[in-house]
């Protein structure tokens, strides 16, 4: 359940909010602004929004249901801008919280002793001022690739030393095959755009695949030890 509503700082004066809780979820929707910091750290894919069957770029953060291997991380790893909003939500021009989130309750304080925000709190509103756009900026990024025939299915199979493996669907990725047949007038296009770019820190970031296979496998390995 949620109970989202508008912050201000006469109901909730004494709020505080924990910044880095441990988020159960494998797939978080993320901005074509972050692509640089996430490509280090994330296969960066496309998935379908499972009520309207709307395209969007997620970061990959684990093999099952509700696993993110990179929680136990904390800032040593670039967040998506998604996982460090928190209980946090845009409401047109304002901010709103969802008070029933886990993370209310202890933590960073969210205005001072006057009423002003505090620096937390600050940060919180200069990220929604990249996160809002960025999500209308992607959504253009997303549908020109769709109009261009550039988004192909990707099926991830993996295997693990304990003897289990892992297949996920409902992913898609760069058709780099497609991306070679444009017309040079498209590809300057996409060039000018900066989308180019951001298309190459796609296809590059699927080497994060490997990597986040090796996390999952000692994560693995290390509940079959602890079992011996």
């Amino acid at each position: 359940m949620t109970n989202i509503v508008v912050l201000n700082n006469t109901e909730h004066r004494g709020l505080r909010v924990q910044p880095l809780g441990a988020e159960k979820r494998n797939f978080i929707g993320v901005i074509v602004n972050e692509f640089s910091h996430l490509a280090l750290h994330y296969p960066i894919l496309f998935s379908k929004d499972a009520d309207t069957g709307t395209f969007y770029c997620g970061a990959m953060l684990g093999f099952d249901l509700e696993e993110n291997l990179f929680a136990a991380d904390g800032a040593k790893v670039y967040r998506p801008l998604n996982l460090q909003r928190g209980p946090f939500f845009a409401a047109g021009t304002e901010l709103a919280i969802d008070l029933d989130s886990p993370s209310v309750g202890s933590g960073e304080a969210l205005f001072e002793a006057s009423g002003e925000p505090t620096a937390y709190l600050k940060s919180m509103l200069g990220l929604f001022r990249d996160l809002v756009p960025g999500i209308e900026r992607t959504r253009i990024f997303t549908e020109t690739l769709l109009g261009l025939k550039l988004i192909e299915p990707i099926d991830i199979k993996v295997s693990f030393d304990d003897g289990s493996a892992r297949s996920l669907a409902g992913l898609y990725t760069i058709n780099r095959e497609a991306l070679r047949e444009l017309p040079d007038a498209e590809v300057l296009n996409l060039f000018r755009r900066g989308y180019l770019e951001l298309i190459y820190l796609m296809t590059a970031s699927l080497k994060q695949v490997s990597i986040l296979a090796n996390k999952k496998n000692s994560r693995l390995l290390e509940g079959v030890t602890g079992l011996s």
